[in-house]
Protein backbone atom coordinates (compact mmCIF):
# COMPACT_ATOMS: atom_id res chain seq x y z
CA UNK A 1 0.00 0.00 0.00
CA UNK A 2 2.32 2.37 0.77
CA UNK A 3 4.75 2.01 -2.44
CA UNK A 4 1.52 2.44 -4.38
CA UNK A 5 1.07 5.92 -2.12
CA UNK A 6 4.70 6.83 -2.93
CA UNK A 7 4.55 5.75 -6.89
CA UNK A 8 2.82 9.48 -7.86
CA UNK A 9 5.53 11.60 -5.41
CA UNK A 10 8.79 12.92 -7.64
CA UNK A 11 11.91 11.33 -5.94
CA UNK A 12 14.05 14.54 -3.82
CA UNK A 13 17.14 15.55 -6.71
CA UNK A 14 19.65 17.03 -4.67
CA UNK A 15 23.70 16.29 -5.43
CA UNK A 16 24.25 16.18 -1.50
CA UNK A 17 21.61 13.54 -0.78
CA UNK A 18 23.64 10.42 -0.96
CA UNK A 19 21.41 7.86 0.17
CA UNK A 20 17.54 8.76 -0.03
CA UNK A 21 14.37 6.63 -0.57
CA UNK A 22 15.13 4.63 -3.78
CA UNK A 23 16.58 1.54 -2.05
CA UNK A 24 14.44 1.16 0.78
CA UNK A 25 17.85 2.13 3.37
CA UNK A 26 17.35 2.23 6.85
CA UNK A 27 18.18 6.05 6.92
CA UNK A 28 18.85 8.94 5.15
CA UNK A 29 22.04 10.39 4.20
CA UNK A 30 23.15 14.07 3.24
CA UNK A 31 26.41 15.14 2.74
CA UNK A 32 27.86 19.06 4.69
CA UNK A 33 31.52 18.83 3.93
CA UNK A 34 33.98 16.36 1.84
CA UNK A 35 34.60 14.46 5.32
CA UNK A 36 31.03 15.18 6.90
CA UNK A 37 27.40 13.79 6.43
CA UNK A 38 24.46 13.53 8.46
CA UNK A 39 22.32 10.51 9.05
CA UNK A 40 18.70 10.57 9.39
CA UNK A 41 16.13 8.24 10.74
CA UNK A 42 12.90 8.07 12.83
CA UNK A 43 11.01 5.01 14.43
CA UNK A 44 8.24 4.07 16.99
CA UNK A 45 6.36 1.22 18.46
CA UNK A 46 3.76 -0.18 20.27
CA UNK A 47 4.62 -1.61 23.78
CA UNK A 48 5.75 -5.40 23.45
CA UNK A 49 6.55 -5.66 27.13
CA UNK A 50 4.53 -4.74 30.41
CA UNK A 51 7.13 -2.89 32.17
CA UNK A 52 7.97 0.93 31.17
CA UNK A 53 11.16 1.64 31.64
CA UNK A 54 12.78 -1.79 29.65
CA UNK A 55 9.84 -0.73 26.92
CA UNK A 56 11.93 2.67 26.54
CA UNK A 57 14.86 1.11 26.36
CA UNK A 58 13.50 -1.47 23.56
CA UNK A 59 12.27 1.19 21.48
CA UNK A 60 15.11 3.69 21.78
CA UNK A 61 17.54 1.04 21.23
CA UNK A 62 15.43 0.07 18.02
CA UNK A 63 15.21 3.49 16.60
CA UNK A 64 19.25 4.03 16.96
CA UNK A 65 19.71 1.16 15.53
CA UNK A 66 19.27 2.70 11.84
CA UNK A 67 22.21 4.82 12.53
CA UNK A 68 24.24 1.95 13.12
CA UNK A 69 23.33 0.11 10.09
CA UNK A 70 24.24 3.00 8.40
CA UNK A 71 28.41 3.38 9.58
CA UNK A 72 27.60 6.13 10.80
CA UNK A 73 27.56 7.24 14.94
CA UNK A 74 24.85 8.06 16.56
CA UNK A 75 24.87 12.25 17.83
CA UNK A 76 21.24 13.38 18.82
CA UNK A 77 18.20 12.08 19.68
CA UNK A 78 14.67 13.20 20.25
CA UNK A 79 11.38 11.75 21.32
CA UNK A 80 8.41 10.68 19.49
CA UNK A 81 5.62 9.57 22.66
CA UNK A 82 1.79 8.67 21.90
CA UNK A 83 -0.23 8.41 24.50
CA UNK A 84 -3.54 8.30 25.94
CA UNK A 85 -3.37 11.42 28.41
CA UNK A 86 -6.47 10.53 30.64
CA UNK A 87 -6.20 6.61 30.97
CA UNK A 88 -2.06 6.21 31.35
CA UNK A 89 -0.31 8.14 34.61
CA UNK A 90 2.10 9.67 34.81
CA UNK A 91 4.87 7.35 36.54
CA UNK A 92 4.75 5.13 33.99
CA UNK A 93 5.67 8.30 30.89
CA UNK A 94 8.18 9.36 33.01
CA UNK A 95 9.63 5.49 33.40
CA UNK A 96 9.53 4.93 29.17
CA UNK A 97 11.42 8.28 28.71
CA UNK A 98 13.72 7.30 31.20
CA UNK A 99 14.60 4.44 29.70
CA UNK A 100 14.94 5.75 26.24
CA UNK A 101 17.15 8.77 27.95
CA UNK A 102 19.35 5.65 29.50
CA UNK A 103 19.92 4.09 26.07
CA UNK A 104 20.47 6.84 24.07
CA UNK A 105 23.38 8.28 26.74
CA UNK A 106 24.90 4.59 26.62
CA UNK A 107 24.59 5.45 22.57
CA UNK A 108 26.22 8.09 23.32
CA UNK A 109 23.63 10.83 21.91
CA UNK A 110 22.17 13.36 23.49
CA UNK A 111 18.50 14.30 24.05
CA UNK A 112 17.31 17.90 22.80
CA UNK A 113 13.37 17.51 23.11
CA UNK A 114 10.67 15.72 21.57
CA UNK A 115 7.12 15.14 20.92
CA UNK A 116 4.21 13.91 22.35
CA UNK A 117 0.54 13.59 21.22
CA UNK A 118 -2.67 12.42 22.63
CA UNK A 119 -3.66 9.13 20.92
CA UNK A 120 -5.60 6.13 22.12
CA UNK A 121 -2.78 3.87 21.18
CA UNK A 122 1.42 3.88 23.01
CA UNK A 123 3.73 4.70 20.94
CA UNK A 124 7.18 5.63 21.68
CA UNK A 125 10.47 6.36 19.48
CA UNK A 126 12.77 8.30 18.37
CA UNK A 127 13.71 10.54 15.97
CA UNK A 128 18.23 9.96 15.47
CA UNK A 129 20.50 11.84 14.01
CA UNK A 130 24.00 10.64 13.70
CA UNK A 131 27.36 11.28 11.38
CA UNK A 132 29.50 9.28 9.11
CA UNK A 133 32.05 10.30 6.89
CA UNK A 134 30.84 10.42 3.33
CA UNK A 135 32.63 7.95 1.80
CA UNK A 136 32.08 5.40 4.90
CA UNK A 137 28.73 5.54 4.54
CA UNK A 138 27.01 1.61 4.41
CA UNK A 139 24.18 1.18 2.45
CA UNK A 140 21.94 -1.87 1.92
CA UNK A 141 22.09 -1.92 -1.81
CA UNK A 142 26.11 -2.30 -2.03
CA UNK A 143 26.65 -5.87 -1.69
CA UNK A 144 28.97 -7.88 -3.47
CA UNK A 145 29.59 -11.25 -5.65
CA UNK A 146 30.86 -13.97 -3.32
CA UNK A 147 30.50 -11.81 -0.22
CA UNK A 148 29.95 -13.98 3.48
CA UNK A 149 26.32 -13.12 5.40
CA UNK A 150 26.95 -12.32 9.33
CA UNK A 151 24.14 -11.34 11.55
CA UNK A 152 24.71 -10.53 14.70
CA UNK A 153 21.90 -11.42 16.70
CA UNK A 154 18.82 -14.58 17.04
CA UNK A 155 15.49 -14.67 15.67
CA UNK A 156 11.96 -15.12 17.35
CA UNK A 157 11.69 -11.67 18.88
CA UNK A 158 8.35 -12.05 17.15
CA UNK A 159 7.33 -15.28 17.66
CA UNK A 160 7.92 -15.05 21.91
CA UNK A 161 6.59 -11.09 22.43
CA UNK A 162 3.22 -13.15 20.74
CA UNK A 163 3.75 -15.97 23.15
CA UNK A 164 4.31 -13.65 26.03
CA UNK A 165 1.32 -11.70 25.50
CA UNK A 166 -0.45 -15.04 25.57
CA UNK A 167 1.30 -15.99 28.66
CA UNK A 168 2.98 -18.53 26.72
CA UNK A 169 6.34 -18.09 26.74
CA UNK A 170 8.50 -19.35 29.71
CA UNK A 171 10.44 -16.09 32.30
CA UNK A 172 13.80 -17.08 30.77
CA UNK A 173 12.59 -16.86 26.94
CA UNK A 174 11.31 -13.62 27.84
CA UNK A 175 14.62 -12.62 29.66
CA UNK A 176 16.52 -13.59 27.00
CA UNK A 177 14.80 -11.63 23.89
CA UNK A 178 14.39 -8.31 26.18
CA UNK A 179 18.76 -8.92 26.33
CA UNK A 180 18.84 -8.62 23.13
CA UNK A 181 16.52 -6.08 22.29
CA UNK A 182 17.76 -3.68 24.55
CA UNK A 183 21.50 -4.67 23.30
CA UNK A 184 22.46 -1.70 20.61
CA UNK A 185 24.14 -2.91 17.85
CA UNK A 186 27.33 -0.04 19.17
CA UNK A 187 29.91 -3.16 18.83
CA UNK A 188 29.10 -4.10 15.92
CA UNK A 189 28.78 -1.35 14.31
CA UNK A 190 32.21 0.12 15.86
CA UNK A 191 34.19 -3.32 14.82
CA UNK A 192 32.61 -3.17 11.16
CA UNK A 193 34.99 0.00 10.72
CA UNK A 194 38.35 -2.39 10.56
CA UNK A 195 37.05 -4.04 8.09
CA UNK A 196 35.87 -4.01 4.51
CA UNK A 197 31.74 -4.24 4.81
CA UNK A 198 30.46 -3.93 1.56
CA UNK A 199 26.84 -3.92 2.39
CA UNK A 200 24.96 -3.83 5.74
CA UNK A 201 21.17 -3.41 7.45
CA UNK A 202 19.65 -3.88 10.69
CA UNK A 203 16.77 -6.74 11.11
CA UNK A 204 13.41 -5.82 11.85
CA UNK A 205 9.86 -5.37 10.75
CA UNK A 206 10.44 -7.38 7.78
CA UNK A 207 12.28 -9.75 9.14
CA UNK A 208 15.16 -11.44 7.94
CA UNK A 209 13.61 -12.49 4.23
CA UNK A 210 12.13 -9.23 3.99
CA UNK A 211 15.43 -7.34 4.88
CA UNK A 212 17.14 -9.65 2.76
CA UNK A 213 15.43 -9.19 -0.20
CA UNK A 214 15.83 -5.24 0.14
CA UNK A 215 19.50 -5.93 0.12
CA UNK A 216 19.39 -8.40 -2.93
CA UNK A 217 17.56 -6.53 -5.14
CA UNK A 218 19.24 -3.48 -4.23
CA UNK A 219 22.64 -4.79 -5.20
CA UNK A 220 21.52 -6.61 -8.19
CA UNK A 221 22.56 -10.41 -6.76
CA UNK A 222 21.15 -12.93 -4.88
CA UNK A 223 21.18 -14.08 -1.57
CA UNK A 224 21.76 -17.82 -0.24
CA UNK A 225 21.19 -18.17 3.42
CA UNK A 226 21.97 -21.32 5.36
CA UNK A 227 19.09 -22.10 7.55
CA UNK A 228 20.91 -24.22 9.85
CA UNK A 229 23.36 -21.61 11.07
CA UNK A 230 20.77 -18.91 11.24
CA UNK A 231 21.31 -18.19 15.56
CA UNK A 232 17.47 -18.53 16.64
CA UNK A 233 15.92 -18.16 20.65
CA UNK A 234 15.82 -21.39 21.23
CA UNK A 235 11.96 -21.57 22.65
CA UNK A 236 11.00 -19.95 19.44
CA UNK A 237 10.70 -23.08 17.53
CA UNK A 238 8.48 -24.78 19.64
CA UNK A 239 6.41 -21.63 19.85
CA UNK A 240 6.32 -21.53 16.33
CA UNK A 241 5.08 -24.75 16.05
CA UNK A 242 1.90 -23.84 18.76
CA UNK A 243 1.17 -21.11 16.17
CA UNK A 244 2.44 -17.93 18.31
CA UNK A 245 3.05 -16.11 14.85
CA UNK A 246 2.71 -12.49 14.63
CA UNK A 247 0.79 -10.73 11.53
CA UNK A 248 3.89 -10.35 9.97
CA UNK A 249 4.46 -13.77 9.45
CA UNK A 250 2.00 -13.58 6.53
CA UNK A 251 2.66 -10.12 5.31
CA UNK A 252 6.47 -10.45 5.28
CA UNK A 253 5.72 -13.82 3.12
CA UNK A 254 3.36 -11.34 0.78
CA UNK A 255 6.07 -8.59 0.77
CA UNK A 256 8.55 -11.12 -1.08
CA UNK A 257 6.45 -13.43 -3.01
CA UNK A 258 8.09 -14.77 -5.98
CA UNK A 259 11.47 -13.53 -5.24
CA UNK A 260 12.77 -16.44 -2.35
CA UNK A 261 12.86 -20.32 -2.87
CA UNK A 262 13.34 -22.69 0.37
CA UNK A 263 14.60 -25.98 0.24
CA UNK A 264 11.94 -28.58 1.59
CA UNK A 265 13.50 -30.46 3.71
CA UNK A 266 13.37 -26.70 5.74
CA UNK A 267 10.90 -27.24 8.81
CA UNK A 268 7.66 -24.58 8.85
CA UNK A 269 9.07 -23.74 12.18
CA UNK A 270 12.45 -22.37 11.36
CA UNK A 271 10.65 -20.99 7.89
CA UNK A 272 8.60 -19.12 10.36
CA UNK A 273 11.17 -17.72 12.63
CA UNK A 274 12.83 -16.37 9.12
CA UNK A 275 9.90 -14.37 8.33
CA UNK A 276 9.54 -12.97 11.76
CA UNK A 277 9.30 -9.20 12.04
CA UNK A 278 12.06 -8.52 14.78
CA UNK A 279 11.80 -5.53 16.93
CA UNK A 280 15.96 -4.42 17.89
CA UNK A 281 17.12 -7.05 15.54
CA UNK A 282 20.56 -7.36 14.88
CA UNK A 283 22.79 -6.71 12.06
CA UNK A 284 23.07 -8.43 8.93
CA UNK A 285 26.30 -7.39 7.35
CA UNK A 286 27.84 -8.64 3.68
CA UNK A 287 31.38 -8.26 4.17
CA UNK A 288 34.11 -9.51 1.99
CA UNK A 289 35.00 -13.21 2.38
CA UNK A 290 38.44 -13.21 3.21
CA UNK A 291 37.35 -11.24 5.90
CA UNK A 292 34.06 -13.11 7.44
CA UNK A 293 35.86 -15.44 10.21
CA UNK A 294 38.20 -12.22 11.35
CA UNK A 295 35.40 -9.97 11.84
CA UNK A 296 33.19 -12.69 13.77
CA UNK A 297 36.15 -13.72 16.20
CA UNK A 298 35.85 -9.88 16.77
CA UNK A 299 32.52 -9.70 17.62
CA UNK A 300 32.34 -13.05 19.81
CA UNK A 301 35.45 -11.43 22.14
CA UNK A 302 33.39 -8.31 22.68
CA UNK A 303 30.55 -10.23 23.95
CA UNK A 304 28.14 -10.43 20.37
CA UNK A 305 28.49 -14.32 21.07
CA UNK A 306 24.86 -14.93 19.21
CA UNK A 307 26.79 -13.86 15.86
CA UNK A 308 26.83 -16.45 13.13
CA UNK A 309 28.04 -16.30 9.39
CA UNK A 310 24.72 -17.50 7.55
CA UNK A 311 25.37 -17.57 3.88
CA UNK A 312 26.24 -15.68 1.25
CA UNK A 313 25.63 -13.39 -2.18
CA UNK A 314 25.12 -15.34 -4.98
CA UNK A 315 24.46 -14.22 -9.03
CA UNK A 316 20.30 -14.93 -8.80
CA UNK A 317 19.32 -11.51 -8.67
CA UNK A 318 17.20 -10.39 -6.45
CA UNK A 319 16.50 -13.39 -5.37
CA UNK A 320 16.81 -15.29 -1.95
CA UNK A 321 17.89 -19.03 -1.32
CA UNK A 322 17.31 -21.10 1.56
CA UNK A 323 19.04 -24.21 1.99
CA UNK A 324 19.94 -26.52 4.95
Amino acid sequence: MLGHALAGLSRPADENLLVGIETADDAGVYKLTSDLALVQTVDFITPIVDDPYLFGQIAAANSISDIYAMGGRPLTVMNILCFPVHKLDSKAIGLILEGGQDKATEAGAVLVGGHTVDDDQLKYGMSVTGIVHPEKVLRNSTAKLGDKLILTKPLGTGIISTAIKKRKASLQAEEEICRSMTQLNKIAAEEMQNFTIHACTDITGFGLMGHGWEMAKGSGLGLKIWASQVPIFEEALPLAKKGMLTRGDKTNREYVQGNYTIDESISKEIVHVLFDPQTSGGLLISISPDQADALLKKLWERGITAARIIGEVIHEAGQIVVVP
